[in-house]
């Protein structure tokens, strides 16, 4: 009888320890998905920000307008997680400090 309610009391321990794990973890997790999402945007808009220099000029409205997307992302990533993503630098930068026209030339 003794060793029932051991297995019992061990059971219920690892299941309460599997659930506080799990609470614990999913904040770690949502950030690292938000994390991906600002990169993953952040590169790619940055990429057709490169495509449309080459191909319209630095100054063409297709230009701009990928300016424009890659400064609004950066500032969304801020805003959720203060810090963005610098694809031509390849690093994450914890202050507020891109420059909307590092692109321009």
């Amino acid at each position: 009888m003794h060793d029932q309610f051991k297995l019992k009391f061990v059971g219920k321990a690892v299941l309460v320890s599997g659930a506080l794990l799990g609470f614990l973890a999913a904040p770690g997790a949502t950030l690292l998905r938000a994390d991906d999402d600002c990169q993953r945007v952040t590169a790619n808009y940055d990429h057709k920000l490169h495509e449309a220099i080459e191909h319209h000029g630095a100054n063409s409205k297709q230009a701009d307008h990928w300016r424009h997307e890659l400064s609004a992302e950066r500032e969304r990533c801020w805003n959720a997680n203060h810090r963005w993503w610098d694809e031509d630098g390849h690093r994450w930068h914890t202050d507020r400090d891109w420059d909307d026209h590092d692109h321009d030339h």
